[in-house]
Parts: C-alpha cells; structure tokens; sequence
C-alpha cells in the first residue's frame, strides 16, 4: 500500500493491500477501496464510496494533438471527483480531465470494464452495465440506464432517465425520458420492428427480385402491342 504527501483520508476508510493514494489525494469517510485500486494525484472520493480491485482513478485522459507525422501528447491536469456512496466496479478506468474535472455524481453505479473519459459527467443514480466506453465531455443526466457494451460518442449530452439497450452506439444527443437501442441508436420500439424483419431479408429480396422480373416482362408485353 502507498499512500502519499498531503493526502486526507477519512474515519473508517478501508484500503485494503496493494491500494495507491496519490499526493494530495481525498478519500472521505467509510470508503473501501479494494486490491490494486489506484487513486492518482489530487483526485477526490466522497462518503461511502465503493471501489473494486484493478480499477483506476485518474489516469491521464486521451489527449493528443498531431504535429505533422507524429502526435504530441496534451498535459492532463484536471482532476476526477466521485461524490458520495458512489460503486465502480473492478477494472475500471476514469480519466482526469484536460482541464476541471470528470465528475461522477452521488449515487452512480457501475459494473466492471467501464471506460469513462475525460471531463465526462455522469449524473446521479445513474447505471453503467459492463463495457460501457464514454468518450470525452459527453454530459450523462441523472436516473440514465446504459445497457452492457454501450459506446457514447464525445461531447453530447444525454438526458435524465434515458435508458439505452445493451450494445448499443450513441453518436447524438439523446432527450430526456427516451428509451433508445441500436447502432446508430433510435427509438427502442422502432429497433424492436427492425430486429425482427432483418431475418426476413433473405427472402423479402428473392421476393422483390422475382417481382421486378414479372413487372419488366409486362412491360415488354404492352411495349409489343
């Protein structure tokens, strides 16, 4: 365990063996982080927050500029704040930002291998199934559902209480209250009714191509007369 200058720690905080706690690091009280959880520099953890083994606070987020054939890397000097009785769970990864923070709001629960990048803010109460990426300075409301490998574009905004299924890819804002599937994602009903003809494809185009034999035969019949 490590635990370095100037961090604050809370009462009754559990950090359990191989736990890294960067410089000027915040943990507040009845916190657990479990193995290998890493907090960097200046990041902050609220109340009762739960933190499972391999996940990453603070990394650098991905930013890059290119200059000419190579790519220079932009200082990631923000910070991550995770409000109180937060859960992330294990293998996760949520980058500092570029610049402010990436705030994850009270509440928020995810599952493992989630990827939350730089300035994201999720909202409170909000559910990340396993697998869900976020890309940067995207704004995730309040009571959102993202279902298992859900990719979410950068810097779009999605409402409060928007569910959105399992695999889904999420490239524009989305308003509040809306249930959304698919890739591009729209609404799920309509998703839904796609899902089902798509097997039917096969045929409906063997269907279509005999009618267009049928209909040029009857046109070459009238041209005849």
């Amino acid at each position: 365990m490590f635990i370095g200058d100037g961090c604050q720690i809370g009462d009754r905080v559990v950090l359990y063996p191989g736990v890294y706690v960067g410089e000027a690091a915040q943990i507040g009280e009845e916190s657990v982080l479990y193995p290998n959880v890493v907090v960097m520099n200046r990041c902050v953890i609220g109340k009762r927050v739960i933190i499972h083994p391999g996940t990453i606070i603070g990394s650098d987020g991905f930013g890059f500029a290119r200059d000419g054939a190579q790519y220079v890397k932009i200082p990631q000097v923000g910070i991550v704040q995770v409000d109180d009785d937060v859960e992330i769970g294990a293998n996760c990864a949520v980058d500092r930002a570029a610049m402010g923070k990436t705030w994850v709001k009270r509440g928020v629960k995810t599952d493992n291998l989630v990827q939350i990048a730089h300035n994201v803010t999720i909202g409170e109460d909000t559910v990340l199934v396993a697998q869900v990426g976020i890309a940067g300075s995207t704004e995730v409301g309040s009571r959102v559902s993202l279902g298992g490998q859900v990719g979410v574009g950068g810097h779009i905004k999605i409402g409060d209480g928007v569910m959105v299924g399992g695999q889904s890819g999420v490239a524009q804002d989305v308003p509040p209250g809306q249930i959304i599937s698919g890739t591009p994602a729209f609404p799920h009903r309509e998703w839904l009714r796609t899902q089902a003809v798509i097997p039917r494809l096969p045929e409906m185009k063997r269907a279509l191509t005999a009618l267009e034999k049928r209909v040029k035969a009857l046109e070459e019949k009238m041209t005849e007369k």
